[in-house]
């Protein structure tokens, strides 16, 4: 089988780590790719927004499967324009994709379909929304419907936080087109965590579960940022609640969305709240998380290749995946500046004796060559990944392997897991 796998991200170069390993897999390509996806892949120098080029590529390369990484080209159809042109491709459809494209649309479908999620209102008007937020007071998330880079949520503890915000993306247009509809919702407490689960239209298979760490400094504090790391399995996940989240989240939105017309193939990632009153869902993306991916797929002992397969060919029906025992930490290391302007161009060096441990890989997020010198060329730059027999024996492993990094450039988080080592 010839693969093709599009984006060039630490979530990217996990996937075509994985798909590289299976024995179906006959060629691997990858667009645009990156330095650290070369060693496992062709990379082609074709953008993931690029649709007309990616087809070119696909027909011309003789590609039989297409893997989607990013939300972006989900969105705006790059699945529909594959299958049209005869080329099948795991990822949901334009129409499905919406659950993450626009975050009303997914809160309507929750409210249709009793889908336990945060009280909303939404509004393509500054003024109607400030009086909803002064209505029902702080703390509330104000959202951009539409995709923002993950940079379009504010949770305002304060009202005229929210007000400052609704300002921002409807009159400052901080958001272009994502922010000139809101999704305004009730504040839910409780502890985040993530669940993924391969979806083939009518059928869903639960994934192994995760936790990110969204704020750029220790102990959360800071911005948030796209996560500065994650481990899995989540220790806040049980099987009580994983058995609540496929009835009442997973298994609802599937059959909605059929419903709809709009049936789901891919996989379906939902970010939880864990309250008092049960899991409620905070949003959907229909890609794998970024650095959730990249915490999850080494402790994967099936083939990932035949399980991407199966969902967009609608047979997931009495598939099963086998996972590692082990636990797997991931730790981002962002660019200096990140998340506001990273500093590009800083040398990296050192990755081969960080990946000296088997039980260690480094998964590149943002890099490129400038000839023999490796240098950072975004916010997060590397993913460092280990597996232990526990969270804290994964967490010691990937930060002695930072350890031997050299990237003055360079900083990350040293509490990844925090959460989980808490409860011991």
């Amino acid at each position: 089988m010839r693969v093709l796998v599009i984006g060039s991200g630490g979530r990217e170069h996990a996937l075509a780590w994985a798909i590289a390993a299976s024995p179906l897999c006959d060629a691997l390509y990858c667009a645009p790719g990156n330095p650290g996806i070369a060693e496992d892949a062709v990379c082609v120098p074709v953008s993931a927004d690029d649709l007309d080029g990616i087809v070119a590529l696909a027909r011309r390369e003789r590609i039989d499967f297409v893997v989607v990484g990013p939300e972006a080209p989900l969105v705006a159809g790059l699945v529909d324009r594959l299958e049209a042109a005869g080329i099948a491709a795991f990822g949901p459809s334009a129409a499905a994709a919406a659950l993450e494209g626009s975050k009303g649309f997914m809160k309507d479908l929750c409210a249709k379909y009793g889908i336990p999620t945060a009280g909303y209102g939404r509004f393509r008007e500054a003024q109607p929304a400030k009086e909803f937020v002064r209505r029902h007071g702080a703390p509330i998330v104000v959202k951009a419907d539409g995709l923002a880079a993950g940079k379009g949520v504010t949770v305002a503890m304060t009202v005229e936080d929210a007000l400052a915000a609704i300002d921002e993306a409807m009159i400052g247009r901080r958001f272009g087109a994502a922010g000139a509809e809101l999704v305004i919702e009730e504040f839910l407490a409780g502890e985040e965590a993530s669940f993924f689960a391969l979806v083939d239209g009518s059928h869903a298979l639960p994934l192994a579960t995760a936790q990110d760490h969204k704020r750029v400094g220790d102990g959360d504090t800071g911005p948030n940022t796209g996560g500065m790391g994650a481990y899995s399995p989540a220790a806040c996940v049980s099987p009580e609640i994983e058995r609540a989240v496929m009835e009442r989240i997973i298994l609802p939105t599937v059959r909605g969305m059929g419903e709809e017309g709009r049936a789901y193939r891919g996989v379906l990632y939902a970010g939880l709240m864990l309250t008092r009153d049960g899991p409620k869902l905070i949003e959907y993306n229909v890609r794998f998380g970024d650095p959730e991916c990249q915490a999850l797929l080494p402790r994967l002992k099936s083939d990932l290749l035949p399980a991407l397969v199966a969902a967009r060919d609608g047979v997931l029906d009495g598939f099963d995946l086998r996972w590692r025992d082990e636990a797997a930490v991931c730790v981002v290391l962002a660019a200096k500046g990140y998340p506001g302007d990273p500093v590009k161009g800083t040398e990296i060096a050192g990755l081969d004796a960080a990946s000296s441990d088997p039980a260690v890989k480094v998964f590149h997020a943002a890099t490129r060559r400038e000839g023999a010198r490796l240098v950072a060329d975004g916010g997060r730059v590397l993913d460092v990944v280990a597996l232990g027999k526990d969270v804290a024996d994964a967490r010691d492993k990937a930060y002695a392997a930072i350890e031997r990094i050299r990237w003055p450039g360079g900083f990350f988080r040293r509490d990844i897991g925090w959460r989980a080592l808490g409860r011991r």
